[in-house]
């Protein structure tokens, strides 16, 4: 590794969340260049100039400006493999991207805040719609990760895999728009042991928030 890392970040965005996680858990030193969303400094000529998406995060290391959380996991997974996050085992790799994408696809995309701000300018939702329909979409995939949880265990194991990463963030998300965790005792167990390691905590957007 060459240079300075450069995560540009927002305390609140579970993409966001995933990478600082995974950056904590390699012991990769970083600075950090808060984007503020609630403003829209994501869509600023200065940031767009580096990720045309406009969307957080994005990662500047060994001389690569990366975008999208899981390819930046990836990337970091691929050079610096301690701790594994992503298995080698093809059937087991495969396993843990199928149960991240479950909310980094499908779940975590359509409740955010983009997605509720256009809920509200062309649709009219009020601000209780908007958050009714974020509960609805987290339940979904909360359902389909219960029934993949293990009885004991991270996802991962011993150790947290890739989509013990995005399980935090979404939790995060859960609890801000009160979702009922009742039916999910499982996924409950797994954040709470993961929210405890130092690598999680230190993530966390109330240990980050600038």
């Amino acid at each position: 590794m060459s240079g300075e890392v450069v995560l540009y970040d927002y305390w609140r965005s579970s993409a966001a969340y995933r990478v600082r996680i995974a950056l904590n858990l390699k012991g990769i030193a970083y600075r950090a260049v808060p984007v503020d969303l609630a403003k829209g400094e994501q869509g600023g000529a200065d940031y767009t100039g580096r990720n045309p998406q406009g969307l957080i995060p994005a990662l500047e290391i060994d001389g690569n400006l990366l975008t999208q959380s899981l390819a930046i996991i990836d990337y970091l997974d691929q050079t610096w493999p301690e701790p594994r996050l992503l298995p080698a085992d093809p059937a087991l790799r495969a396993a843990a991207l199928g149960r991240a994408l479950v909310i980094a696809a499908d779940t975590h995309p359509i409740q955010n805040l983009r997605v509720m701000n256009r809920l509200k300018s062309q649709f009219g939702a009020s601000q209780e719609q908007a958050v009714e329909w974020n509960r609805h979409w987290i339940s979904l995939g909360f359902a389909t990760l219960e029934a993949q949880a293990p009885e004991s265990g991270l996802f991962g194991g011993a150790q947290p895999d890739l989509s013990d990463l995005c399980l935090v963030p979404q939790m995060a998300n859960a609890r801000r728009f009160e979702v009922p965790l009742d039916a999910y005792p499982r996924l409950v167990r797994i954040d709470e042991a993961l929210r405890a390691l130092p690598a999680f905590a230190a993530a966390a957007p109330e240990a980050v928030k600038n």
